[in-house]
């Protein structure tokens, strides 16, 4: 029913998703993932597990990802607005430590795919936002890995204001910069 247009990004596996909205006075459906749209367009992944978090604005999430147990993640916005991120750590790609940012939000209904190998994080432009994403594998805590959000080897230009400070868990606070960081081999 609902088809979705699939825009490839400089990096490869990464995917901006913009499904086709429905549209009338009394408001508006869309599928927001279908299995066949997705492996007609390539993207032929199984989803294990949903998650959804609402945070504030200037709350930064991130860098995560999973060392052993990897997660490939398709992230939506329903409420407010991020700037999404990711990071390609994948130690054989021509990519690697490059970075891909996209805005994501309520109004423009894009999701962005995120496949293993990426480091993820989001950073709130709007007074409350609820942020849901589907991940190919399960969490597994213990092993957790991160990277520093302000890496300058990465040079990540987040969309702060001037002299904005992000609010960072104490855990993201922590995290060490791209040479020190874990490698997908």
């Amino acid at each position: 029913m609902g088809k979705i247009k699939v825009t490839r990004c400089e990096i490869e596996g990464l995917c901006v998703i913009e499904p086709t909205v429905f549209q009338d006075a009394r408001g508006y459906f869309m599928e927001t993932y279908n299995y066949n749209d997705f492996k007609a367009e390539g993207l032929d992944m199984v989803f294990v597990q949903d998650n959804q978090s609402c945070s504030s604005k200037g709350v930064l999430r991130g860098l995560h990802f999973q060392k052993q147990f990897p997660q490939g993640k398709l992230v939506r916005v329903v409420k407010g607005a991020v700037f999404d991120v990711a990071v390609d750590l994948r130690a054989d790609s021509k990519t690697y430590g490059k970075w891909y940012g996209v805005e994501l939000t309520e109004e423009n209904k894009k999701q962005f795919y995120i496949p293993e190998g990426f480091a993820h994080g989001f950073l709130v432009l709007s007074d409350v936002a609820e942020f849901c994403y589907k991940c190919t594998d399960f969490y597994h805590p213990g092993d957790e890995g991160g990277m520093l959000w302000s890496d300058p080897e990465i040079g990540i230009e987040w969309p702060l204001e001037e002299g904005q400070v992000p609010l960072l868990s104490e855990k993201d606070k922590k995290w060490l910069g791209l040479k020190d960081t874990f490698q997908f081999r």
